[in-house]
């Protein structure tokens, strides 16, 4: 899709971690990754939870709790990325800001509870359109924009879900 591979790429060469979230095969999975993103495409990431490392499919949060917990880190310190409502559901159950991306399949899906919908992640030359949510600050995804969103994020939780008191 627009703009995966760039971004991916972009993140891993700022020292963002990244991680993989998803319930379908881990072979079905490494074929996808070394056909789109080449062979180097597993060193991109700190932690792949695939296949039925859990019990619950989406939209049960439990992958990206798997997830979550394998990286040690707490869901406000993450962003996931999604293309489907059952996608969006798992990551938002488990805390987890999320921005969506959306197919063919899955645009006229409700993604009321997301930060942002966009097209995809654009492509110097080929845009992503923004379809609701909160805004896109250029003409692909980067770096900057997963900063802002995420900050958005922060800005709006709860203190419950930051832990902290109120």
């Amino acid at each position: 899709r627009p703009g995966v591979k760039r971004l991916l790429y972009e993140l891993h060469t700022a020292g963002v971690r990244l991680a993989i979230a998803t319930t379908t095969t881990l072979s079905s999975l490494l074929s996808l990754l070394a056909a789109n993103l080449g062979e180097q495409a597993l060193s991109l990431f700190d932690v792949i939870g695939a296949g039925d490392v859990v019990p619950n499919k989406k939209p049960a949060p439990d992958i990206y709790d798997w997830v979550l917990h394998a990286m040690a880190l707490p869901p406000h310190a993450c962003l996931a990325v999604e293309d489907s409502r059952l996608g969006a559901a798992a990551a938002t159950a488990a805390a987890i800001p999320t921005v969506v991306t959306v197919s063919p399949y899955t645009e006229y899906e409700d993604f009321a509870d997301v930060l942002a919908v966009l097209s995809d992640l654009g492509e110097p030359g080929a845009p992503a359109r923004h379809l609701g949510g909160q805004g896109l600050g250029g003409d692909v995804v980067d770096l900057a924009q997963i900063c802002a969103w995420h900050a958005a994020a922060l800005a709006s939780a709860p203190a419950t879900v930051l832990g902290t008191d109120a």
